[in-house]
């Protein structure tokens, strides 16, 4: 009898798991609301590239999710198949007066290592990839030119191998992503990998960053 009711609860309990990971991820809209304006980018592990995002002077808010693949509302375990085609990524409204899409963009290529194929640091694999997404022509040719920029400066040792692409359906994440750095200060790997990426970031980053910060 014991047996039977433990299993029976498991099940209940993987029930609600999924039901309420379902419930949790939506998709977002990426048209800003009037005098903001909207940029997603993928450069691995999203709990470490909202961290620095929110840092950025300007930046209002900052969204872990999904993009890039073709599952519609995928769910973290979904996407960590990397069979849905998406990769973790960061919607970021930011007030245009204050910073610039440009200035974002240096913070993308400042926070990350934009030559390794698939892969962040520890995290590998497709969901792991480096995209920077454009809404318009202009901004393609902001990304493009940056590209060229960093190639020509041999910034990085390896070629870059960052995905341009237009911006397509974004879906949050599971609420327990949202803010996970700040609010999980003494988990491993935000101590280990999540922090010290951050704190790199503010020595190469030559832009303004909140003095909370």
């Amino acid at each position: 009898m014991k047996k039977i009711k433990i299993l029976a609860y498991s099940l209940l309990l993987m029930s609600f798991y999924s039901c309420n990971t379902n419930a949790q991820t939506k998709k977002l809209s990426t048209e800003p609301k009037a005098n903001k304006a909207i940029a997603v980018f993928a450069e691995g592990c999203f709990w470490c590239s909202e961290h620095v995002f929110e840092a950025v002077v300007g930046v209002e808010e900052v969204t872990s999710g999904y993009t890039g693949g073709t599952t519609k509302n995928p769910s973290y375990e979904q996407v960590g198949s990397q069979r849905t085609g998406h990769a973790e990524a960061v919607l970021v409204v930011y007030d245009p007066k204050i910073v610039s899409f440009s200035q974002l963009v240096d913070v993308f290529f400042a926070s990350q290592d934009p030559t390794t194929p698939n892969q962040q640091g520890p995290d590998v694999g497709s969901a792991y990839r480096s995209i920077a997404f454009y809404k318009n022509e202009t901004e393609m040719k902001i990304i493009q030119s940056k590209i060229k920029e960093l190639t020509v400066n041999n910034t990085f040792t390896d070629p870059i191998v960052t995905e341009v692409l237009p911006v397509t359906d974004f879906y949050a994440a599971e609420d327990y992503h949202q803010n996970y750095v700040k609010l999980n200060q003494n988990n491993s790997y935000v101590r280990n990998v999540s922090i010290p990426r951050y704190e790199l970031f503010k020595k190469t980053y030559k832009g303004k960053l909140k003095s909370k910060s």
